[in-house]
């Protein structure tokens, strides 16, 4: 798996076992990548089944965006607390593993195994089942590149 440390990118993929406890570990090198952080934030996608893993970082650079808006304006207050109580703020422990609620696994179908795949700015966190082949598409991959002018 290939990290992107010197960029600071979250890059590759690579699937875990969730074990008993039903916890997964955040690879090394992409804990390296965030900054060794004491917590992340997991919360699931809202246009596809999957989970979204936010570095804390990120986390506060898009909530300084929102922080801007009206504290008391109704329909901001009542999309934050839609935001708020989907996602988790969870503690990785020393070995780097987190454990996300039942709810949002059963959310993303993460019954055994998760599918993890860097995603830039966030790591994405996938049912194996639902991804497509870990083989490069050439096609998605110039698509990909000519929509975001990379």
């Amino acid at each position: 798996m290939s990290t992107g440390t010197d960029s600071g990118v979250l890059v590759g993929r690579c699937e875990y076992n969730l074990d008993p406890k039903h916890r997964f570990t955040i690879p090394s090198g992409w804990r390296e990548v965030m900054g060794d952080p004491k917590y992340v934030y997991v919360m699931p996608d809202g246009k596809e089944r999957c989970l979204n893993l936010i570095p804390p970082a990120e986390m506060e650079s898009r909530l300084a965006k929102l922080r801007e808006r009206a504290l008391f304006d109704p329909s901001v207050t009542k999309h934050l607390q839609a935001i708020g109580a989907a996602t988790e703020q969870l503690t990785l422990d020393v070995q780097g593993r987190i454990r996300v609620c039942d709810k949002l696994l059963q959310f993303a179908n993460l019954t055994t195994t998760v599918a993890m795949v860097g995603s830039v700015r966030m790591i994405k966190l996938w049912d194996p089942a639902a991804l497509k082949p870990d083989v490069v598409d050439q096609t998605e991959l110039n698509n990909a590149l000519e929509s975001v002018g990379f």
